[in-house]
């Protein structure tokens, strides 16, 4: 539950480049489509890292690549067949490739293969085809026995009858993840993880296994899909010789080849350890395996491999699989180095309450690194920030890695250069003023803040159950994470560490965040629809919450102008201690476990918006024509080995477009798809 996720706002907003190896004749764009617009990112240093650390990289890629299958089955259980009929009849259709219909599955293949299944990666809704169902069944039909992905026994008409109102009954498995009160959240979600059971029958079962005076407590259903066989619930497992045992088995073999490499004997150990809770499907190996790989901070390669976060799940325990293959920017971790250095005095001066701070920070450790490679649920929308392990009580002793992905925010930025979206939502030249000297520099600080001190921060209560908020769990840790780096965002010990050049570079972030949680995220909202992703959440629960707490001091004001809304901070001061007031809130809700509490703040602060204002800011965006979405294609790496197979080199190249790269991997990484 320790992943920051970019705003559309976000991208729009950042303009100033502090990369200085990045090339200006770079091209970032590659395609777009929908609601999408997918970009390339650079991987700078990655010529000057040693042969061994470039055979280390190239090994790791391999291993996050084979993981894909995996993550469209978890996101529901006919993707891969879809994806692979779609593909066929996109690769072997004979028609007009400009009618209606082509064109509408081609747009319709493409958000498949970025949402990583059939429903929208961001509102979890069901894509809408632009193509009929009789042309989706012929072409199908053309395909025949051979190139359609038939279960065994099954007929061409029994698989397209199975299929057809999957893709086009806008009823059918209508949503991945359902956050909606007052229904069956696992019922009422189409996504993979489970089948044939109710929420009820899950929280019963994993109560049962969970002992509230276990200190180090495994986490429960992290691995494992939970079904109904023969009457009874089962959990079946995902390791070698389980659930997606051919896609383990070729993660690992990878995985085992980057161990001889290792960069140190700490690197390998903790290689070895997650090749073994492959094996076993293990979650006491899985904790142990993430201690190691917390406690190793020498190296400058790192990468995430595994079934990680649990946006996914609606009930927030199953953790989708994911993998981030990264090394060290070692002049921009200066930066979060000194943060980390100083954990324990952001720990002490929080505003919480003193019973729920840690008495002992320990282990946090903060880098800004380069990504070399996304994949899983990293892929093609991809966080900016992450920390990990995700176990409270593991990061509370054994402490936790936090990392900022600047070659990916610096990708997004040099995108939404000269797009018109400060110039139609910003108040004023004073605001976007502040954002051009300051914007990317305090956003890039928000992410360590968050990541760094916001997750490690505070401590459970004896006893409380790390699932004790249930379904409301991501919403208010990121909320949690958020409050905690805005409130210290414009503390002086930052200008006082040098991190920030004054006492007025944090403005550029408060104001941004504050208009994109309260008016610009709602440009990802159809008409209609209420918040329902975690981050987009977390945004409004903190900033509505300011709004109307503030309101008797003005703090923050909606503002008519030329018949147009714009949001201006009247008092940055008493903003912080509204964030302040609210963290300590938070806090306590995690602390306690307060679940009733928790689901009244999400309810009555992250749910509901303006409907007036959304239709304003949703006519004034589309005039601007940005994409609201954004994600990337992957440089592609290739080995150059010697006449008795060593490697010599790795090239990486960076011209794959986006179609070129999805069909090559549904060619080289199908380890799943039938």
């Amino acid at each position: 539950m320790k992943k920051i996720v970019i705003s559309a706002a976000a991208l729009a907003l950042a303009t100033t480049n502090f990369m200085a190896t990045a090339q200006q004749n770079f091209n970032y764009n590659v395609d777009r489509f929908a609601d999408i617009e997918v970009l390339r990112y650079q991987v700078p240093g990655f010529e000057q890292l040693t042969l061994k650390q470039k055979e280390l990289v190239y090994y790791l890629t391999e291993a996050a690549l084979q993981g894909r299958d995996i993550l469209f089955d978890q996101n529901g259980k006919y993707n891969l067949a879809i994806r692979t009929t779609l593909e066929n009849i996109y690769t072997s259709y004979k028609g007009d490739k400009n009618s209606k219909d082509f064109k509408g599955l081609e747009k319709y293949l493409k958000q498949v293969w970025f949402a990583n299944g059939i429903h929208h990666h961001y509102s979890m809704d069901k894509f809408v085809p632009d193509f009929s169902a009789k042309f989706f069944a012929t072409e199908a039909k053309k395909l025949g026995k051979k190139r359609l992905p038939l279960a065994k026994g099954q007929s061409v008409d029994a698989f397209i009858d199975e299929i057809v109102p999957v893709i086009f009954d806008p009823k059918v498995m209508a949503k991945r993840v359902n956050q909606a009160d007052g229904v069956d959240l696992i019922l009422t979600s189409a996504c993979n993880l489970y089948d044939g059971v109710t929420q009820q029958e899950v929280e019963d079962y994993y109560a049962k296994l969970k002992d509230p005076n276990d200190p180090t407590p495994v986490s429960y259903g992290l691995n494992s899909r939970l079904v109904k066989e023969n009457g009874l619930i089962a959990e079946q497992v995902y390791k070698i010789g389980g659930l997606y045992s051919p896609a383990i088995e070729k993660i690992c073999a990878w995985l085992q080849k980057a161990s001889q490499v290792a960069e140190n004997a700490e690197m390998k150990a903790y290689i070895d350890k997650l090749v073994e809770f492959y094996a076993t499907g293990s979650l006491k190996a899985f904790d142990e395996y993430s201690i190691l790989w917390a406690e190793e901070t020498k190296s400058d390669i790192d990468f995430v491999n595994g079934f990680i976060e649990s946006y996914g799940d609606p009930l927030g325990m199953t953790g989708t699989w994911e993998s981030l293959v990264n090394f060290k920017n070692k002049q921009s971790s200066v930066r979060t180095q000194l943060i980390s250095d100083n954990a324990q005095w952001f720990e002490d001066n929080s505003p919480v309450e003193g019973r729920f701070k840690k008495d002992k920070v320990k282990g946090v450790s903060a880098k800004v690194i380069t990504a070399a490679i996304l994949a899983g649920d990293c892929y093609p929308s991809t966080p900016i920030g992450i920390n990990l392990p995700n176990a409270n009580w593991i990061r509370a002793a054994h402490g936790s890695k936090s990392v900022t992905l600047e070659n990916i925010t610096d990708a997004y930025d040099k995108a939404a250069q000269g797009n018109g979206f400060n110039e139609e939502f910003v108040y004023s030249d004073y605001e976007r003023g502040l954002m051009k000297q300051y914007g990317s520099l305090a956003d890039n600080l928000h992410t360590d803040l968050h990541e760094c001190l916001g997750h490690g921060s505070g401590k459970l209560l004896p006893g409380v159950d790390p699932d004790a908020l249930k379904e409301h769990g991501s919403t208010l840790e990121e909320t949690r994470a958020d409050l905690f780096a805005l409130y210290y965002l414009a503390d002086a010990k930052l200008v006082e560490l040098g991190i920030l050049p004054n006492a007025e570079a944090y403005k550029a972030e408060y104001y941004k965040y504050v208009m994109n949680g309260l008016m610009t995220q709602l440009t990802r909202i159809e008409p209609g629809k209420d918040i329902e992703e975690a981050h987009m959440r977390n945004r409004h629960i903190i900033t509505q919450w300011a709004y109307e707490k503030g309101k008797a001091d003005n703090v923050i004001e909606f503002v008519k102008r030329d018949g147009n809304t714009y949001l201006r901070i009247n008092n940055y001061e008493k903003l912080r201690k509204l964030f302040g007031e609210l963290l300590a809130e938070v806090q306590r809700i995690k602390s306690t476990g307060d679940y009733a509490a928790g689901k009244s703040m999400v309810e009555q602060y992250g749910v509901k918006f303006d409907k007036a204002l959304h239709a304003e800011v949703l006519a004034r965006y589309s005039k601007l024509d940005i994409a609201p979405y954004k994600g990337f294609v992957n440089p592609r790496y290739t080995a150059v080995t010697d006449a008795a197979g060593n490697i010599t080199d790795v090239k990486i190249d960076y011209t794959e477009g986006y179609v070129e790269q999805m069909m090559r991997y549904s060619k080289d990484y199908s380890t799943l798809a039938r």
